[in-house]
């Protein structure tokens, strides 16, 4: 599994390339050949960029799941909605298909921030804005990391 670390503020160009920090790219350094998956998240309006290897591990969760609930079907399909392979350039650029900009409200200034296995990708504003809401993210965080006390 992959752990990555940091938070960067990037741009995008006129053409929707963005130019992976160099800190990320270190850290992919052996993925970038494998390629990634783009998405649309499921919770919020940013991008999520998986390294290969995690974009099928997750594939192989999904395809456990019983295609003849209509369920099943229909979560398959909105998860999947927008996916796109991408390549990092031979410049370290990292090409954002249209629909997943608009998708993200991408501007000009984005953030580029790891989140565990994955790199999310969000217009700057709105990060910021989701960063700020975290009034309650001591209670968030009680519940979420403090229930287990096997460990």
């Amino acid at each position: 599994m992959t752990h990555l670390i940091g938070t960067y503020e990037c741009k995008v160009d006129a053409k929707s390339r963005l130019s992976m920090p160099s800190g990320i790219k270190k850290q992919l350094l052996p993925k970038l050949e494998e390629g990634f998956v783009l998405k649309r998240s499921v919770f919020q309006n940013c991008l999520e960029l998986y390294p290969m290897n995690e974009w099928e591990g997750l594939m192989q969760k999904l395809n456990k799941l019983n295609r003849f609930k209509k369920k099943n079907n229909d979560f398959i399909r909105k998860f999947t909605a927008g996916v796109k392979l991408v390549d990092v350039d031979a410049n370290g650029r990292l090409l954002i298909p249209k629909d997943l900009v608009a998708f993200a409200g991408i501007k000009k200034e984005v953030v580029v921030a790891s989140a565990i296995n994955i790199i999310e990708i969000w217009d700057k504003s709105t990060y910021e804005s989701s960063i700020d809401d975290v009034s309650d993210f001591a209670d968030l965080a009680e519940e979420v990391m403090g229930e287990d006390d096997s460990n």
